[in-house]
């Protein structure tokens, strides 16, 4: 298990377990970021990323990336 950070572009992860408080969790989930979803990074923009999830590209910064294990 690793973060999302260390993903390797255009290759699907499943998601293992998002981290954070609950709200945090709240944010990330309602955006697509469940246990057990598939997402794959798209491309780097500086130290955040985009990623594919559920179907639909989501920037998000290095800081929810790194809450999000797979």
């Amino acid at each position: 298990m690793m973060p999302l950070t260390l993903a390797e572009p255009k290759t699907e992860y499943v998601i293992q377990r998002v981290r954070g408080n609950s709200e945090c969790k709240t944010h990330l989930e309602n955006m697509g970021f469940v246990t057990g979803g598939i997402v794959s990074v798209v491309s780097r923009v500086r130290e955040d990323l985009i990623v594919n999830v559920k179907d639909t590209r989501v920037a998000i910064s290095k800081e929810a990336a790194l809450k999000i294990m797979v």
